[in-house]
């Protein structure tokens, strides 16, 4: 529970402003008090467990479960066939599909993409989403739940190829790549999840936690490594005056790096963390994706408190 808590704050907690009103952060208010659980006490509990399928009529209104991975393992799409409607619960969020999320459980791309392909058989005429506003009309329904479904096809398939070609994780994720013009659609943007974190799930799926660098299977600890890469740089402050410039130049992947080893080999520093806070504030507002803001804004926070210690607040 308290791990839960711990990662919701910081996946939630990066976008304040970000997003013109897009999302909210959903940390609490400065001063308010954290949530005593991670689940509301109130949450009522389930009182029907579906298995693949099940229907459960309510009044004279019959409706179908659907049971499809996504999401989550446990992932439900209801069916309203005499009225044509569907809820399609977070398999449609108007945003790229969360079949990424780089702190949670696996989601599973291949499973969404065929309950989409499932839901597009029944011919909706009203589709209900978890997230965003409904969409009305067949045409209309089926042509964005097949372009939603095509685009995690075309991430497995590519990832899958480049893994039976030999490749790396990190190569694959440097070269499958969703065309902006697709991300650019209003229900396939990258606002909360992200193209590269799916290609990383779906290497976690069919490849393990292994990355595919031997230097990482069992590695040294951050800290010894950035000692090490700060000693033959001349110290961590030459390290962080580089990434500065690196961030400055807009190489923010390789200028983060440069900041964790500075950071790692001067772990009490205040001019260190003064930069590498910097340095993910700048990395946070280049994102677009809620999860890589939430991440990048809590390594900034990460450096501020060393600041915040060195001067004794």
């Amino acid at each position: 529970d308290d791990w839960n808590r711990m990662i919701n704050a910081r996946q939630f907690g990066g976008i304040r402003g970000d997003l013109n009103g897009v999302m909210n952060d959903l940390r609490p208010a400065p001063g308010a008090k954290r949530q005593a659980t991670f689940i509301p006490p109130d949450t009522l509990d389930a009182t029907d467990v579906v298995d693949r399928f099940a229907t459960i009529t309510f009044g004279d209104t019959a409706v179908e479960f659907h049971h499809g991975r996504g999401e989550t393992d446990d992932h439900l799409w209801s069916w309203f066939p005499e009225k044509k409607w569907v809820a399609t619960g977070d398999f449609v969020i108007w945003n790229f599909p969360n079949a990424g999320n780089p702190q949670k459980v696996q989601r599973w791309p291949i499973e969404w993409a065929e309950a989409l392909r499932a839901i597009i058989a029944k011919g909706p005429e009203l589709l209900l989403p978890a997230h965003g506003l409904p969409i009305a009309g067949k045409e209309r329904i089926a042509r964005v739940l097949d372009e939603i479904a095509s685009a995690l096809e075309y991430l497995v398939s590519s990832t899958v190829e480049m893994m039976n070609a030999g490749e790396n994780l990190n190569t694959i994720i440097h070269s499958v790549k969703i065309p902006d013009a697709t991300l650019g659609k209003p229900y396939l943007r990258p606002l909360y999840d992200e193209p590269e974190f799916v290609v990383r799930n779906i290497w976690r799926q069919f490849g393990g936690w292994w990355d595919g660098a031997p230097s990482r299977l069992k590695p040294s600890t951050d800290e010894s490594v950035g000692s090490e890469v700060a000693r033959l740089a001349g110290g961590a402050e030459v390290l962080i005056a580089r990434a500065k410039d690196l961030a400055a130049s807009g190489d923010l992947r390789l200028a983060c790096h440069l900041a964790d080893f500075a950071g790692w080999a001067a772990p009490d520093d205040p001019d260190v963390h003064k930069g590498r806070a910097e340095i993910y504030e700048t990395r946070r507002k280049s994102e677009s994706s809620l999860m890589a803001k939430g991440i990048f804004k809590g390594a900034a926070r990460e450096s501020e408190e060393v600041i915040k210690a060195a001067l004794g607040e």
